[in-house]
């Protein structure tokens, strides 16, 4: 489970990094594109991906191009999303496409429940919904639900997609590297487009997307590690992770944001708690 946890504190890095980017005057765009050339370099350097023929033709390339074109997008998806209907819908939205997951990892890939993952999932979606609890907004405008929409089901896609990665006879490091390096192409194609527009290539946004690159391959690469870790419990590396990542969102906005908080957001806390115990002891 220790994969696990720490997947969890870089994936609240990044989205703490992707949130504070327009008060740093950072270009989302390019520094997403930065991020996965950084990437890109990191897993040459502690991986050491094997680049051979026999690597290559054993490589997922179905796999490895649909998360080059799903990593990317789902950062501009995301960032569209906190626009048109706000940071806390948008949120909600992402860990709630643990419900597609969950579905994934019952009927794709076989899993079946026992007590506890049923206890630890039930606790997890209640402290889910306590924790991600507000008053009544004003209703959604324009395409804001589209974009809702498309976080819900994209962030389940690359869970199911990381999951079926892990699951191959491909090597790690190169399936991994290929997919930053699609996803860096990818990018970099919608930048060469922009430069068309006038857009101009910033230095301070070179420098967020390294530190976004390192925070972003840390995350990726401890995820599907607890993949491979507990290969026979996908619900649980589902659930840990979405749950993992609100539960501690919410500590960290309560106790360093000083974000106000209810009764019902702090039961919500205690929930999780129980629940990743629960998905602890069913992860054996």
């Amino acid at each position: 489970m220790h994969f696990l946890a720490l997947a969890v504190c870089f994936s609240v890095a990044v989205s703490w990094w992707l949130r504070q980017a327009p008060a740093w005057r950072l270009d989302l765009g390019q520094m997403v594109w930065w991020n996965y050339a950084t990437a890109s370099l990191l897993c040459l350097w502690l991986l050491h991906p094997r680049m051979d023929a026999a690597s290559l033709s054993r490589m997922p390339w179905g796999i490895a191009l649909a998360l080059g074109v799903v990593l990317p997008g789902l950062f501009v998806i995301m960032g569209r999303a906190v626009q048109s209907a706000g940071i806390v819908r948008a949120d909600i939205a992402q860990r709630l496409s643990l419900m597609l997951s969950l579905g994934a990892a019952f009927t794709l890939f076989g899993q079946r429940i026992d007590a506890w993952q049923m206890l630890g999932i039930a606790l997890g979606l209640l402290a889910m919904l306590a924790m991600l609890a507000r008053p009544a907004a004003r209703a959604l405008r324009g395409d804001a639900a589209v974009w809702l929409l498309a976080v819900w089901f994209g962030y389940a896609l690359v869970d199911v997609l990381l999951k079926l990665l892990a699951l191959r006879g491909a090597d790690f490091g190169t399936a991994l590297q290929s997919s930053f390096v699609l996803a860096f192409v990818c990018m970099g194609v919608a930048q060469l487009l922009r430069r068309a527009r006038g857009t101009r290539l910033e230095w301070r946004s070179l420098g967020g997307g390294i530190v976004l690159g390192v925070l972003n391959f840390a995350n990726i690469d401890l995820y599907i590690r607890a993949h491979q870790s507990l290969s026979a419990n996908p619900a649980v590396v589902f659930a840990g992770m979405n749950l993992g990542v609100v539960a501690l969102s919410a500590v960290v906005g309560m106790l360093w944001l000083r974000e106000p908080t209810s009764k019902i957001n702090r039961a919500g806390i205690l929930l999780a708690g129980l629940a990743i115990a629960a998905l602890t002891r069913a992860a054996g």
